[in-house]
């Protein structure tokens, strides 16, 4: 059975991957580019979610998610800043 993007990306748990609290920069956070978020533990939980910042809690996981999935954090980090733009 194929699944289409929609249903692959619901398929996703956030907590499996964390890009997003590495790759970006958060600026309400004072994070830069490529440095994991001071926040995310080791599970890759995030130690604040209760209370993060609005750019945080309006972060939807999408199909750009599925585009850099990968084995480690530093592979997801590279694709994601090709993706994004964004000088490592």
């Amino acid at each position: 059975m194929n699944m289409d993007r929609k249903e692959a990306v619901d398929c996703l748990k956030c907590s499996d991957c964390a890009v997003c609290c590495v790759a970006p920069d958060i600026a309400s956070l004072n994070k830069p580019a490529g440095v994991p978020c001071e926040h995310l533990s080791a599970d890759l939980r995030c130690r604040i979610y209760e209370n993060r910042p609005e750019v945080c809690r309006n972060y939807l996981k999408d199909e750009s998610c599925l585009l850099v999935q990968g084995p480690t954090m530093e592979n997801r980090v590279s694709q994601y800043q090709v993706l994004f733009g964004i000088d490592p």
